[in-house]
C-alpha cells in the first residue's frame, strides 16, 4: 500500500507543482496483497504470526487464528484464517480435551470513514462445525477482525511522504485527505479520494 501512495504522490511532483498546492479526486487501487500485510502487521503479529483468542504461546490449552488470506469476491473483501484450538482443562502443563483444526471465512464491505478505509456488513461465511470453539471464532471474525483491518490511509501517505526529500529531492506534504468511496472492482479494492498536497 505504501508504494501506492508513493507513485500518487509523485505524479504531483511530475505535474510540476513546485511550490503550490493542488486539491484533486485521485483514483488509488489496493491490492488484496496489500490488505493481507496491513492484517498481519496489525492483528497476526504475535509469536510466529499468530493471534490468540484464548491462552497464548506458553498455555496448554488455546484457541488461535494464523495464516490470514485476503481475497475479493464480487463486492466484498474475503478474509481466510486457519484455526488451531486445543480446548479442555490443564492438568501438569498438559491440555486434557480435544483438539481441533479448522479453516473460517468472513467477509466484509469495504466502507469509506473519513481518512480510513474501513469494513462493515461483516458475514461470516465459513465456521467449525465444533459449538464450542464458535463460541470464539464468532465474535473475532465479525467484530474483532474487521476493526483491526481499518487503516488510516492519511496516516499512511504521511509517513511515505516524510521519505520524499530523500527519494525525490521534493518535499511533498499531505494537507488533507478524504475518502468518497471505496469499491471490490475484479483483483483490487478501488478507492475514490480527494487529496490536498503541497509540493515545495
Amino acid at each position: 500500500m505504501r508504494i501506492l501512495l508513493l507513485r500518487v504522490a509523485l505524479v504531483a511532483v511530475l505535474l510540476g507543482l513546485g511550490g503550490t498546492q493542488m486539491a484533486r479526486a485521485i483514483e488509488v487501487k489496493v491490492s488484496a496483497q496489500a490488505l493481507e500485510r496491513t492484517l498481519r502487521a496489525q492483528l497476526f503479529n504475535g509469536p510466529e504470526g499468530r493471534y490468540y483468542m484464548r491462552g497464548d504461546a506458553t498455555s496448554a490449552c488455546y484457541v488461535y487464528a494464523e495464516a490470514p488470506h485476503v481475497s475479493f469476491k464480487d463486492d466484498r473483501v474475503v478474509v481466510h484464517v486457519h484455526t488451531r484450538a486445543k480446548l479442555g482443562t490443564a492438568v501438569h502443563g498438559a491440555c486434557l480435551g480435544v483438539s481441533l483444526t479448522t479453516d473460517a471465512d468472513v467477509s466484509l464491505i469495504p466502507e469509506a470513514q473519513g481518512e480510513s478505509v474501513g469494513f462493515r456488513d461483516a458475514r461470516i461465511e465459513r465456521l467449525s462445525e465444533s459449538k464450542e470453539l464458535n463460541f470464539l471464532l464468532e465474535p473475532f471474525l465479525s467484530r474483532k477482525l474487521p476493526s483491526e483491518m481499518k487503516v488510516n490511509a492519511a496516516d499512511l501517505m504521511r509517513k511515505v511522504l516524510n521519505q520524499s526529500v530523500a527519494t525525490t529531492g521534493y518535499t511533498l506534504t499531505l494537507n488533507s485527505l478524504k475518502l468518497h468511496s471505496m469499491l471490490v472492482d475484479h483483483n483490487a479494492l478501488v478507492l475514490d479520494v480527494d487529496a490536498d498536497m503541497s509540493v515545495d
